[in-house]
């Protein structure tokens, strides 16, 4: 039986982690995500939500807890984040989901039967929250499997077994990490984007220009893939975006 962990790394989410938990489990109940294989195999959907807190100072972990997940600390790393959660997950598929992205109301469902079909990773297109040109633009580029269309607004999930093969990631890269990971994953495994949308916030957009995102994000790409070092490029974003 095929079952998911869910896994969301968050540093001082309190105003949206209780509505993320409770969003991921109603949109997972047993109706719609007990079905029968012709192989026989019922998968059982989400088994967990790992909340991974990387140090919080808000009310992030208590809210948490209070929604139905299981939360665990470690260092302010996503790669760290990740990779902790990964451990202590119970579930054979991982989904790595941010605390301010939705995946569609048909996720778990999605998931069980695109691993069920043999896709050993994959993720979701995106939208953002907000109506403006400029971000449909955006999104519309993140429907091709081109390095540069990822990230992790796009949500990911990939078959447990597969993510300790790999190694997990990298935790040097204390930015770029999905990037890295994926780079790794993609020279022997197909990443496939599957044709729904995830629902992505756009709050970098409300503090910084379409612009300046646009210009960081190329800037900080092209270094990664020259190989600057992961602590220069998180320094240089740091110094270009506001949060």
């Amino acid at each position: 039986m095929n079952s998911i962990s869910i896994i969301i790394p968050v540093l001082n989410e309190a105003t949206q982690i209780g509505d993320a938990i409770r969003y991921l489990f109603r949109h997972s109940p047993v109706d719609q995500i007990m079905y029968t294989q012709s192989s026989g195999h019922t998968p059982i959907g989400i088994v967990e939500i790992i909340v991974v807190d990387g140090g919080s100072t808000d009310d992030t972990r208590k809210i948490a807890a209070s929604a139905g997940a299981v939360v665990i600390t470690s260092a302010a790393s996503r790669a760290v984040q990740m990779n902790a959660g990964a451990k202590v997950a119970k579930g054979n598929i991982l989904y790595f989901v941010h605390a301010d992205t939705r995946p569609p109301a048909t996720f778990t469902t999605d998931i069980l039967q695109a691993i069920e079909q043999g896709k050993d990773m994959g993720c979701y297109r995106y939208v953002f929250d907000r109506p403006d040109f400029l971000l449909k633009i955006n999104a519309w580029f993140n429907r091709f499997s081109w390095l540069w269309c990822q990230g992790g607004d796009k949500t990911f999930f990939i078959k447990k077994t597969l993510f300790d093969q790999l190694g997990g990631y990298n935790e040097q890269y204390v930015i770029m990490e999905e990037y890295d990971f994926l780079r790794r994953a993609t020279s022997q495994y197909r990443l496939h984007t599957l044709p729904k949308y995830a629902i992505a916030s756009a709050r970098k957009y409300e503090h910084n220009s379409w612009l300046r995102v646009q210009f960081a994000n190329m800037l900080v790409f092209n270094l990664f893939r020259l190989g600057l070092a992961p602590v220069r490029l998180k320094k240089l974003y740091s110094r270009m975006i506001k949060k």
